[in-house]
């Protein structure tokens, strides 16, 4: 039990439970696996770019422009396949393209150009929302091939698909957090760059590789947004940051880098999708939702800044 508590992931883990609790006894109508499907299936698709900004976090970094990265690639994919008669793979594949080539721009302003990482991927992020207008002048793009609609709509032996693809993502970075060279490597330019430097760690291609990650995460999440809702809306992805940051936060990841975990991420992914879903099913307003999402941000923040000191100290 006392190993169960020494790790960074007992408490989300725990308060997650106890969320999850609090709602099956406040309303038995959460708990029925319809209700559990639709949580799972809407957490893929935020808790798919929280995997990608964890690998930012890690380097003490942040990515603002996430939300419009998945936005702008959903958009893109839809006008492949009925602009361009593209067959779904090949959008798709052109989709994830774009994202990674978008994280890539993000990642070399940053490393190579020296420009704060704040400043890029806001800057960045008003670029791509633009464009989003630009390209649709705001009307959604429509008449998807019903065999894309699959990717966000479909069940593999009864699990949705998006949290197949969330699960498979997670479980690859999570493999290479811990067992590979990049792992390492990350966690040891979020702990001390300049040290990572002297060690002969090449700190510009790892965090260029991490924002390429970013951005390619970025848009598999939002085209399977698209794919679920079954057009390429110019919102998708407008009000993903926040929650995806705090998913990391919360998960157990550091604001300073160099501490947290893929499974503290869905763990709080999990977390922020079981609350806005807790918030419908109590029939509290939908404009309590970011006062909400905003408390759970300051308290996981403080957190954060507690362990730090912590850590400091020990």
């Amino acid at each position: 039990m006392a190993r169960f508590f020494a790790l960074r992931e007992s408490g989300i883990l725990l308060g997650l439970i106890g969320l999850c609790l609090i709602l099956a006894l406040a309303r038995p109508a959460f708990a029925n696996s319809y209700n559990i499907s639709i949580v799972v299936r809407q957490t893929s698709f935020v808790g798919m770019v929280a995997l990608g900004q964890t690998l930012v976090l890690l380097t003490g970094g942040i990515d603002l422009s996430v939300g419009f990265i998945g936005g702008l690639a959903g958009i893109l994919t839809s006008l492949a396949m009925t602009g361009l008669s593209m067959p779904p793979a090949a959008a798709v594949a052109a989709g994830l393209g774009a994202g990674a080539f978008f994280g890539v721009l993000n990642g070399l302003m940053i490393s190579r150009v020296k420009v704060n990482p704040f400043i890029t991927t806001l800057a960045s992020g008003e670029i791509f929302a633009g464009s989003i207008l630009v390209i649709t002048g705001g009307y959604p793009v429509l008449n998807l091939p019903a065999s894309f609609q699959f990717l966000g709509q479909g069940t593999l032996a009864g699990v949705p698909m998006p949290a197949v693809f969330f699960a498979v993502c997670g479980l690859l970075l999570a493999y290479a957090l811990g067992n590979t060279a990049f792992g390492r490597n990350i966690y040891a330019i979020g702990g001390n760059r300049a040290a990572a430097r002297l060690a002969g760690i090449r700190v510009e291609r790892a965090t260029t590789v991490v924002y390429l990650l970013s951005g390619f995460l970025a848009a598999f999440g939002g085209i399977l947004f698209t794919s679920r809702m079954s057009s390429g809306q110019p919102t998708t992805g407008a009000n993903w940051v926040m929650p995806c940051i705090t998913a990391a936060i919360i998960g157990g990841t550091s604001l300073s880098g160099g501490e947290g975990s893929v499974l503290g991420t869905v763990l709080g992914a999990l977390f922020m999708g079981v609350l806005a879903n807790g918030i419908v099913h109590m029939d509290i307003s939908p404009y309590w939702e970011r006062i909400i999402i905003g408390l759970v941000v300051v308290l996981a923040v403080v957190i954060d800044v507690l362990r730090s000191r912590k850590r400091s100290r020990s």
